[in-house]
């Protein structure tokens, strides 16, 4: 999964203006990103079409913020630059949580 490096929003948006995205907001601190991270290369591959990218909230403190994105783990999924679900709760996350959102965003 690439990194995304300290960016903000307008020049995230110009990134994801073509094609499928995942971006997935984490922090090296969070027990509920600690749990979900060893199934994201699963998911990432049970879901080849779109690409996933890892935002440290931490370092990306302003686009969080910026997205209006509080709780992590979050995961926010554009297509062609507009924004079309996010799956964002105080819940932890399970592979079949993450996996069951993205399938009804797909349909």
């Amino acid at each position: 999964m690439e990194k995304l490096p300290v960016i903000d929003k307008s020049q995230l948006e110009n990134r994801l203006k073509d094609g499928k995205y995942v971006l997935v907001f984490m922090a090296t601190w969070c027990p509920d990103c600690s749990f979900i991270k060893p199934k994201l290369p699963e998911i990432e591959s049970d879901f080849s079409d779109y690409k996933f990218i890892q935002v440290d909230r931490d370092e990306n403190i302003d686009l969080a913020q910026e997205m209006n994105v509080y709780g992590i783990p979050s995961f926010v999924v554009y297509s062609d630059g507009t924004e079309i679900g996010r799956l964002a709760n105080k819940d932890r996350k399970s592979k079949s949580d993450v996996e069951a959102f993205l399938s009804d965003i797909a349909d």
